[in-house]
């Protein structure tokens, strides 16, 4: 039976992505899983954190919280949210997510993109600072020279290349935004409506194992 791999079109701002989290860590337990940075905050779509956009964000936060359990910290809420120096863009934490791939090899760019988020909704740390990701990539067991190195090689134009990529394959599969999990498998795509199993984790990879091992056909 050929190989089914989980397309992730995420992107490290996404709150709902953070609200994933747990399901993507449970479906790397059964089948690889392929990170796409989406860039919803990159380019001219870079952000100021401003009160406008925390009263944006927080009521949207607090549903996410509810639905997935997934932690937010006060130090994000009334330290970064009021932080009027910081921006939000995601193409610097995407360039650190390639970068570690590179280094590390599958599996390495998730790892680093689930300490990202922690350092954002948790912590409060501003993820668009390379000096800041270089410290979640040596928190995550990477050569801090070497990540340096990866990111520079993977800065400005193969990273904005890497997000033009994600967003074609988010059209191509039909999905709606971010996340979008698409279930590949004998060439063909298959969004998966993982919202529904936010929270219920169990649940999730009872559907995923049904999907990837359907039962024989008579």
């Amino acid at each position: 039976m050929e190989q089914a791999t989980l397309h992730y079109i995420y992107d490290p701002l996404c709150g709902w992505c953070y609200a994933a989290a747990p399901l993507v860590a449970a479906a790397r337990e059964q089948l690889p899983v392929v990170a796409h940075g989406g860039g919803m905050m990159a380019g001219s779509h870079r952000q100021p954190v401003t009160e406008r956009l925390r009263n944006y964000v927080m009521p949207h936060d607090r549903r996410i919280a509810a639905l997935s359990g997934q932690p937010f910290g006060q130090a994000y809420f009334d330290g970064l949210l009021r932080d009027h120096d910081a921006v939000f863009d995601s193409e610097p934490p995407i360039t650190a997510i390639l970068a570690a791939h590179a280094m590390a090899g599958a599996g390495r760019d998730l790892d680093l993109l689930a300490r990202i988020q922690r350092a954002h909704y948790v912590e409060g740390r501003r993820i668009a600072d390379p000096l800041v990701l270089a410290e979640l990539a040596a928190d995550i067991g990477l050569d801090r020279e070497a990540f340096v190195a990866a990111y520079a090689a993977h800065q400005g134009q193969p990273a904005r290349a890497h997000i033009a990529e994600s967003r074609a394959l988010l059209a191509h599969a039909g999905g709606q935004g971010f996340p979008t999990l698409v279930l590949e498998r004998g060439g063909r795509l298959q969004v998966l409506d993982s919202g529904r199993f936010l929270g219920q984790v169990d649940e999730w990879r009872e559907r995923l194992a049904a999907l990837i091992n359907p039962p024989p056909t008579r």
